[in-house]
């Protein structure tokens, strides 16, 4: 065994352990099919959503699925033809929304919050990224009173985490964010919700640095694992590996006979030019499934699950009933001229990332299946990673995110 590291994939996940491993002093090379930023880390909402520690599967979920089911243009859909593949996994999902499992899941998830804001700026200054940061919160907004005391709960439990927020009256909330449509009666204000200027300039400037501290990204697909490298089809890179392959990671786990439950949350959205709205900060439709981001490179719409895999067409109607939707909620915002985005988002049925060595292969570790929130807790993992690859104590509970766990 060589004393290098190869870590499997170019995204977001991928290079910021490939960073912290080379500030350890690890020989470091990254391979990834089609380069940094090719995937979900390109088109990405763009936020580092510290406050966001309630897991995807919960009671709440299951209530409002089966009216999101019926409508499938809405924000959680299955299509027709993906059904029976995905009926395992959304068994699972549903064992997962059980309140003591529930609880759990939120703990780990704080945890590695926690974690992942403690790391980020000092990350990013040894980046050279830090001006990208920026500080503007979420707006999430709620059309009656009923929906805003649905929420309370959630906001509940978020308090009890330490996660400051504020509920606004829609006044107070047009001091925030002007121009919201009236039907919106109802907000709270999360000022510790953080975003990136953009997402995909920000992981091509991971790349640059990782690069110039001497790193190397081979463009090549990963065909198969083993226990001292990464198979390619031109031979095997030797080393230690971190699998951080996003949506693609199941498929690799599989070669050494290994089984991980993860899905594909397909996400779409359309990017707008920079000046097709007056965005202070993120807004968030919750009863929609989907997002408003200002980032550098314009306003971005999108958000909304798919459970689909990874081999069928986009279906860019999604996008479109988003932006149609975004439209009637800011009757200012302009929708021209957009650009169509879809991506695969890595999910494991309790919304946890698989963290730490694969079953029965120590030399191969996970890092992926962190959901919608691969740039939020990319920090947080690439210091867990880069601890376990010196033999170090990560100094955090790991058992609830274990690729054994399943």
């Amino acid at each position: 065994m060589t004393g290098k590291v190869v870590v499997i994939g170019a995204g977001v996940v991928g290079l910021s352990v490939a960073l912290a491993a080379q500030a350890r002093g690890l020989a470091v090379q990254v391979i990834d099919r089609e380069g940094p930023a090719a995937g979900a880390s390109a088109g990405n909402a763009g936020a580092f959503a510290f406050t966001d520690i309630l897991p995807l599967a919960s009671p709440r979920i299951m209530r409002q699925a089966p009216k999101w089911l019926l409508d499938p243009l809405g924000p959680l859909t299955v299509p027709p033809s993906y059904a029976l593949r995905i009926a395992p996994w959304m068994l699972r999902f549903w064992r997962a929304c059980s309140p003591a499992r529930v609880r759990a899941s939120t703990t780990a998830q704080t945890e590695l919050m926690d974690l992942s804001r403690a790391e980020l700026e000092p990350f990013l200054a040894a980046t050279g990224t830090l001006p990208m940061l920026r500080k503007e919160g979420n707006l999430q907004v709620y059309e009656s009173q009923a929906e805003f005391d649905a929420s309370l709960p959630g906001w509940r439990a978020r308090e009890e985490h330490g996660i400051a927020f504020r509920h606004m009256t829609a006044d107070e909330m047009a001091g925030v964010q002007p121009g919201l449509a009236p039907r919106f009666t109802h907000g709270t204000f999360t000022p510790g919700w953080y975003s990136i200027a953009d997402p995909r300039d920000y992981t091509l400037a991971l790349a640059e640095r990782f690069r110039a501290g001497g790193g190397e990204i081979v463009i090549a697909e990963a065909t198969g694992l083993a226990d001292d490298g990464v198979l390619t089809a031109s031979g095997k890179l030797a080393g230690r590996v971190v699998l951080a392959a996003g949506a693609f990671s199941h498929r690799l786990a599989r070669t050494l006979g290994v089984r991980i439950p993860l899905e594909t949350e397909r996400g779409y959205n359309t990017t707008l030019p920079a000046d097709a709205f007056d965005l202070r900060c993120q807004v968030t439709f919750g009863g929609h499934g989907f997002v408003i981001t200002k980032l550098s490179s314009g306003i971005r719409v999108g958000g909304a699950v798919e459970l689909g895999g990874l081999d069928l067409p986009p279906n860019y109607k999604r996008s479109e009933a988003m932006l149609k939707k975004a439209r009637a909620f800011l009757p200012g915002l302009r929708t021209t001229g957009g650009q169509q985005w879809m991506g695969f988002r890595p999910s494991l049925p309790d919304s946890l990332p698989a963290i730490g060595p694969l079953p029965g292969h120590p030399n191969v570790i996970c890092a992926f299946g962190h959901g919608h929130l691969g740039l939020t807790q990319s920090t947080g993992t690439a210091r867990i990673v880069a601890d376990l690859l010196a033999g170090e104590d990560p100094g955090i509970d790991l058992a609830p995110f274990s690729p054994a766990r399943f």
